[in-house]
């Protein structure tokens, strides 16, 4: 009796699932592409179809960059409803992202059968340098907080390639800029004024070599440096300078000229997607080079790369001072962060008081390259990856007001 109640039980279960053709429908909204080392919502849309209560699991079939095989959501829906089910993903590496299959499984309050539906099919994303925080940095730009108290901003007039207006000599005027033609015309002497650049150059240079491998918080050194070099790209051309970019390890593969027009910033995002490393020693001598062939005008030059020792930096430094000669050159690197957790623990043993002696070292060696960089009149910036995109958009703010470039 009880095995006839419960085969009867199993044929009403699975009648009410499979007479409804498609009892569950669902819609997955994706963004247009992912934000690197951000957080992306996703939505689902589910609507339960059925004239009872439904019981569901969702499974979703993530990217094989997450790693993550048991992605699931247990759910109740009434009949006719329809419920929203949101969730985020924090990718840590540029590239394309494909979404699986997503497969849901209904039950009835008894729940002895379980139909099976596939309701989203694949769909493949490219996942962008961070450009979630562009607006974040906005505010940035025109916030004169970021700008050191005692900062006093200079307007210089020169001789640059601007042009202001023609206007009458006077003694003290630099007879070097006289208008002869205009001269002519008006029977008195006149000469061109000029005006200092309103649209400088910067170009940020990134760093391909292994040393960028390093990792912090999931993300390497060199995508921390690709979304820095998004955002502070953003934040020049808000200022009215032209941004520019160039990767190198042993020779120059990506370059965007500096520009400031309208597509700038689409074609920087892509140049940075394609970025990636090929774990060699970067040549600073063939940097010199490029430097030297494609940026003829005075700019800006704001170089992430990482250097741990002096004698590190010492071997690459006869280059940086001669690109310092006709360039304002900033180096960004990085403090090791895991350091400071070697100093702060606790000595137990030797071996514990050696390491934290070593880690002291190294700390100390990251401030003497700054000092070593300021005596050849090369600015830096000495940050923690974290605080990479804020710093370096600090400093470059700060350079601007001083009327350094």
């Amino acid at each position: 009796m009880l095995l006839l109640v419960l085969v009867g039980l199993l044929i009403i279960d699975i009648t009410l699932l499979y007479n409804t053709k498609n009892g569950i429908s669902a819609e997955r909204f994706l963004p247009e592409k992912l934000s690197n080392g951000d957080e992306n919502k996703i939505t689902l849309d589910i609507q339960n179809k059925y004239n009872f209560e439904a019981h569901i699991e969702l499974i979703e079939e993530l990217p094989y960059q997450f790693q993550k095989r048991d992605f699931n959501f247990q759910l109740s829906l009434q009949k006719k409803e329809i419920k929203a089910v949101k969730y985020s993903l924090n990718p840590k590496e540029r590239g394309l992202y494909e979404f699986g299959n997503l497969n849901a499984y209904a039950n009835t309050g008894l729940k002895l059968a379980t139909k099976k539906y596939i309701l989203a099919k694949k769909k493949e994303l490219k996942c962008y340098p961070s450009f979630l925080k562009l607006r974040e940095f906005d505010f940035q730009t025109f916030n004169n907080s970021v700008v050191s108290y005692g900062t006093k901003k200079v307007r210089r007039i020169g001789n640059s390639l601007e042009f202001e207006q023609i206007k009458e000599y006077v003694s003290g005027d630099d007879i070097r800029t006289l208008n002869w033609k205009a001269t002519a015309k008006s029977n008195q002497l006149m000469i061109n004024q000029y005006m200092e650049e309103k649209s400088q150059a910067v170009y940020c240079i990134i760093d391909k070599g292994r040393a960028m491998q390093m990792e912090f918080e999931g993300l390497s050194l060199l995508d921390y440096a690709v979304n820095a070099t998004l955002a502070i790209s953003n934040v020049i051309l808000k200022k009215q300078d032209k941004a520019g970019i160039l990767s190198f390890s042993k020779k120059l593969e990506d370059i965007v000229v500096a520009e400031k027009r309208n597509s700038q910033m689409s074609l920087i995002s892509e140049a940075l997607y394609r970025i990636k490393t090929n774990f060699s020693e970067s040549d600073f001598s063939s940097l010199y080079t490029i430097v030297k062939r494609k940026i003829r005008q005075r700019s800006l030059l704001v170089l992430f790369s990482n250097f741990e020792t002096l004698d590190g930096l010492n071997r690459q430094l006869p280059y940086l001072r001669a690109l310092a000669k006709n360039h304002l050159v900033l180096v960004v690197f990085f403090k090791n962060t895991e350091l400071n957790v070697l100093i702060e623990k606790e000595s137990k043993n030797i071996q514990d008081v050696y390491d934290a002696i070593i880690a002291e070292k190294f700390l100390y060696e990251k401030k003497q390259i700054v000092n070593e960089l300021k005596k050849y009149g090369i600015q830096s910036v000495l940050t923690t990856p974290k605080d990479l995109t804020g710093d370096t958009i600090e400093k470059y703010l700060s350079l601007k007001s001083r009327g350094l470039f």
